[in-house]
């Protein structure tokens, strides 16, 4: 199992904390020594989740806080609470995500939700805490994508997929916009001289409620699909899942823009992996990208 670097005196935000390779992340830096922010949806599920990680790691440094990334007003009220502590940011992991909801379902702010959980809400989070990351001298982006990516187009004609909503071409997408972000933030990093480190990483097939919890909105509980157990594709637990992320967010050998996944593509021990083709479509492929999540989200495009 990859053992964490020492995150002694680091104060880390982990979205999506309370379930699959977000709560697998909160443990094992926690276990490392940082100080997690449990960014939730539900605090009752975060507070649980909370509990059993103490449990497990005495003398975890944990906190939970509610934010939803399908509402952008929660991500401001979010931030604007992490700010206000006036405490260091040095890491934030861009983790939490929603996968295939069989029908089109919007977001608070009319936007389709894998689109805009995915991507429009850790996109404007990671811009608004920007700044204090910056003042840490020593930050660090980690955002979570997917092998799902490499099959994956911006739709720029269609990004919130009202003509003809198809669920895996728009996880695809957002999943896709994760990857270009964080490309796009490497760049703007180095041309900038930021001491900002921006990686990303994929948890190839790893059985997590993520599978089910999409495919289930909007279904009837007698409807509902069952958790992951088995399949005929190879996969893996958590533990073993959630180390590329571990590695994108905690390693001193992760490099900038770096793309880190399982060795096996779909499970194993963790690399560097390529980038895609589908993330190469151009030199101004991510920066028209950063351009119009920046417009729709209301972000200074100078950020970006």
């Amino acid at each position: 199992m990859y053992q964490v670097p020492d995150q002694k005196g680091r104060r880390i935000i982990v979205t999506g904390a309370n379930s699959g390779t977000g709560k697998e992340a909160t443990k094992r830096l926690a276990a490392a020594g940082a100080q997690v922010v449990m960014a939730v949806r539900s605090p009752d599920k975060g507070e649980a989740a909370r509990a059993e990680i103490a449990a497990a790691v005495p003398g975890a440094q944990l906190e939970v806080r509610r934010v939803d990334l399908a509402d952008l007003a929660s991500v401001r009220a979010f931030a604007q609470q992490l700010l206000a502590d006036d405490e260091p940011i040095h890491t934030l992991v861009n983790n939490a995500g929603v996968m295939c909801p069989p029908r089109r379902i919007e977001t608070s702010d009319g936007f389709e939700l894998q689109f805009g959980s995915n991507f429009l809400g850790p996109f404007l989070l990671t811009n608004l805490l920007l700044p204090r990351l910056l003042e840490s001298g020593s930050a660090r982006v980690a955002t979570m994508s997917s092998g799902v990516a490499n099959r994956g187009e911006i739709h720029f004609e269609d990004l919130q997929w009202r003509t003809r909503y198809r669920p895996w071409a728009a996880y695809g997408q957002s999943k896709l916009a994760d990857l270009l972000m964080g490309l796009r933030l490497a760049e703007r990093a180095t041309a900038q001289g930021w001491p900002l480190l921006s990686t990303i990483a994929h948890p190839g097939f790893t059985r997590t409620n993520l599978q089910t919890a999409g495919a289930n909105l909007g279904r009837r509980p007698e409807q509902a699909r069952p958790p992951v157990q088995r399949t005929w594709l190879p996969s893996q637990e958590v533990e073993q899942g959630a180390e590329p992320l571990l590695f994108a967010a905690a390693d001193p050998a992760a490099a900038q823009g770096a793309y880190y996944g399982p060795q096996r593509s779909l499970v194993g021990p963790t690399k560097r992996v390529s980038i895609p083709r589908s993330a190469l479509r151009g030199p101004d492929y991510a920066a028209s990208l950063w351009t119009v999540a920046a417009q729709l989200t209301d972000v200074p495009h100078q950020i970006g």
